[in-house]
């Protein structure tokens, strides 16, 4: 149930019947105010979405807002996917990374680790990240960080992060225009194409890494590299996420690059939805095989084709596609012996 991209299928198969932590990264960028830009929220209050998506999956119940968040089309949050799995199999364990919110979840008994970091400006004006004092808080999280599982699940909240990925990388030299997903079905591409390119435009040809990161990135994509590369490759790590996380690679990759670093990769995988690995409007196996680093990719073979729900039935019409470690979640349930008319039915149960 869960197929290979790139890689070997000996990691995945590594895991079945394992534990597993799952590891929520969020953080807001204003480039979500951008009229248009993103679909992964409420329209005025697309900031909430990662506080939601939170609260959502630990819970099973909204607390900042009166519902689940949900697009303007009625594509419900990826969250509910997550937590269907969660109480069918639970993780272990359930930490939240606060990377910059505007509103924290209301929660409790909940690892919440608070880093002191604020939410970016958009990048049409500057990001204004303080991009290596993120990347290091990053880096001395990994380093310090004590895993009690088998494995560590790493997915992200992050209203208009596929945006902010296609323009750091492009900004990082990498050839991947039309690479990238996103939240709508038909991409907005005149928005986010404008957006991207006045970003694009506050890049100087002298800039280092971490000054063209504190222009165009978000706080999770530097946050995230630092976990990479700080986190012990004796353990193994799953990026729960799809060209996002793509991105963290990235970034990663051209670090690695500017130093004449090298990284261990044999415990570091990446996992997403069918609905990313099928997307017409993107290429994930194209943007990892950018990157010099090997890393073993996975997609989770499930639809809705089992679901009669018509807000369910969008993401297999290609909306949303991806979030909240959706399919690296699927792909847990999967090695632990969950059904596929299980989970179906588990997220159907959420919408009434």
């Amino acid at each position: 149930m869960t197929k290979t991209i790139l890689g070997k299928n000996d990691f995945i198969e590594n895991l079945r019947g394992k534990t597993a932590t799952y590891l929520l990264a969020m953080s807001n960028t204003d480039t979500a105010n951008i009229e248009g830009i993103t679909q992964a929220g409420i329209p005025g209050q697309i900031y909430l979405t990662p506080t939601l998506d939170s609260e959502f999956l630990c819970t099973g119940e909204v607390r900042s807002l009166e519902d689940i968040a949900k697009t303007p089309k009625g594509v419900p949050t990826p969250a509910l996917i997550t937590r269907a799995v969660h109480l069918l199999h639970p993780f272990r364990n359930i930490e939240l990374l606060d990377l910059g919110i505007q509103v924290k979840p209301k929660l409790e008994y909940f690892k919440l680790h608070e880093l002191d970091i604020k939410p970016s400006k958009s990048i049409h004006k500057g990001a204004n990240i303080e991009a290596l004092e993120i990347f290091q808080k990053g880096l001395a999280f990994a380093q310090n960080y004590e895993l009690k599982d088998d494995y560590l699940i790493l997915g992200e909240s992050v209203p208009s992060g596929t945006t902010t990925a296609t323009a750091t990388a492009l900004a990082l030299g990498y050839d991947c225009k039309d690479m990238f997903s996103s939240s709508f079905k038909e991409v907005p591409n005149d928005i986010r194409t404008q957006t991207i390119n006045k970003a694009l435009e506050n890049i100087d040809e002298n800039d280092d890494i971490f000054t063209i990161l504190s222009k165009v990135a978000d706080n999770m994509l530097i946050f995230c590299a630092g976990v990479i590369l700080g986190f012990n490759n004796s353990q193994k790590l799953i990026l729960a996420g799809g060209t996002q996380m793509a991105c963290v690679l990235l970034i990663v990759n051209s670090i690695l690059k500017t130093m004449q670093g090298t990284l261990e990769t044999s415990n570091l995988a990446l996992c997403t939805t069918k609905w990313v690995y099928e997307d017409k409007n993107s290429d994930i196996k194209a943007l990892i095989e950018m990157s010099e680093l090997k890393v073993n990719t996975y997609y989770a073979d499930f639809d809705f084709a089992l679901s009669t729900h018509p807000a369910l039935k969008l993401y297999d019409n290609g909306e949303a596609k991806e979030g909240v470690g959706a399919g690296a979640a699927l792909a847990f349930g999967f090695l632990n012996g969950l059904e596929k008319v299980q989970i179906t039915e588990k997220i159907e149960s959420f919408l009434g």
